[in-house]
């Protein structure tokens, strides 16, 4: 137990020395490296063993990357979806957020890498080592982890849904608020009494039993603290570095970077950033924050076009003011969002629930809002020109003095919803009473 307790030790010198790391940035000819050859890539990797290297959002999907050697790697949101890792190199690496869905780790080393918030979903992960990785909220439903080893793993709030954990080692791991545990096959798996069950207690002999797996009893073990950096970070912004010699280009690139990775990773942080620096410009043009959780972040006035929130959490988000011209949220939870005066020109809000939002004075023209939950949303001068509001639901909205204009509202329900004499109907005409009791809305009159 000495022995072990010296490795471990060992083990963390090292990662703390790469706590504040920040990785070299890539280009396109590094990339082609990878891909092209692995042996190549390697060779590189060898002449400088102690350097990381930033791979930050590299398009991976389908490399053959087996054996690589990507340890102490910047793969922050990278896309590695049905990659072959097999007998990959990924020690101490940094794969928050990354998509890694239906990809080959077979016999992978993972350890004291950082994955929270990654997709592994499906992925084929036999014999890998996740030794003291993090994997907080990571998710690896339907995953193979048949023998994988998961001591002193940090697994908090990780979606397990019918992951295959057979004969895993999950000794001293954390699997406190891990969903659907119970629906994972953890037939021989062990755990100790370091193993910390969902509930936050810790496994016994009866709990492990009754899921068919094994139960070792080991010596009392301190609990280690998750709450520490990754082992590399992204590039270092222009705050931390000479910015006499930094391209313009290049600092603005690193400080969306951070932009993005602090708002999906921490909202109340980034809150909490945005409310001590008002006047900092958020610029993330084409962001993939699909399927985020986000509620109430505050993106008033951001830069966000063509941004990505497909199945995102934004219920009480604040975007009042912001860009958000042809962005993507398709069947986003956005309840009682602050979207006034927001520029949603083209966006798609497919199937989006609204209900309760603040859409005032917001430009929605040739938006697509099929099927839309806008039941008792304030519509109150927005601009839906040529919009598509087939199927909404604009129950109790207010739409006084907005402009439906060339809007197809096939199939809509404007039940209880208030009209005025300045909102524009799909004709081009100006609404009125006898149209209103047809849709059985309400018609109000704006005094002079």
């Amino acid at each position: 137990m000495k022995h072990h307790r010296n490795i471990m030790a060992v083990i963390f010198s090292g990662i703390t020395l790469l706590l504040s790391q920040a990785a070299s940035a890539f280009d396109h000819e590094t990339i082609g490296i990878l891909k092209r050859s692995v042996s190549e890539w390697n060779t590189m990797r060898l002449a400088k063993p102690g350097e990381s290297i930033d791979l930050y959002k590299a398009k991976l999907e389908g490399a053959n990357l087996a054996g690589a050697n990507l340890s102490r790697a910047v793969l922050v949101r990278a896309e590695l979806s049905g990659a072959n890792l097999n007998m990959a190199d990924l020690k101490a690496s940094n794969l928050m957020m990354a998509f890694i869905e239906k990809a080959n780790l077979k016999g992978s080393d993972l350890s004291g890498a950082y994955l929270v918030k990654a997709n592994l979903k499906r992925s084929f992960m036999k014999g890998a080592k996740f030794v003291e990785a993090n994997l907080q909220s990571a998710n690896l439903r339907w995953s193979m982890l048949e023998n994988v080893d998961f001591s002193n793993a940090n697994m908090a709030n990780t979606t397990l849904f019918e992951a295959n954990l057979e004969n895993a080692n999950l000794k001293g791991s954390n699997l406190k608020g891990a969903m659907f545990l119970d629906q994972a096959n953890l037939s021989g798996s062990t755990l100790s009494n370091n193993t910390i069950l969902p509930s936050g207690d810790k496994a016994t002999l009866q709990w492990s039993t009754l899921h068919n797996a094994k139960f070792v009893q080991e010596a009392e073990a301190t609990r280690i603290s998750y709450d520490i950096k990754p082992p590399v970070e992204l590039a270092e912004s222009e705050d931390t570095k000479d910015t006499a010699v930094i391209p313009t280009a290049e600092k603005t690139a690193n400080k969306s970077r951070k932009q993005e990775v602090m708002i999906a990773e921490d909202v109340e942080s980034w809150n909490q950033m945005r409310s001590k620096n008002p006047e900092t410009s958020i610029t993330l043009r084409e962001v993939k924050l699909e399927n985020s959780r986000l509620t109430g972040v505050n993106l008033q006035n951001s830069t966000l076009a063509g941004a990505s929130f497909e199945g995102a959490d934004l219920n009480n988000a604040n975007m009042a003011g912001a860009d958000l011209g042809h962005a993507n949220f398709h069947k986003a939870d956005m309840k009682s969002a602050q979207l006034q005066g927001a520029n949603l020109e083209g966006a798609n809000l497919d199937r989006a629930f609204l209900k309760g939002a603040n859409l005032s004075k917001t430009n929605l023209s040739q938006a697509v809002l099929y099927g839309a939950m806008l039941a008792g949303a304030n519509l109150c001068g927005a601009n839906l020109e040529g919009a598509s509001l087939f199927d909404a639901n604009l129950e109790a909205a207010n739409l006084e003095a907005a402009n439906l204009k060339g809007a197809n509202i096939t199939d809509a329900n404007f039940n209880n919803a208030t009209l005025s004499p300045l909102t524009i109907l799909p004709s081009g005409k100006q609404a009125t009473s006898d149209w209103a009791i047809l849709r059985e809305a309400r018609f109000v009159t704006i005094p002079k």
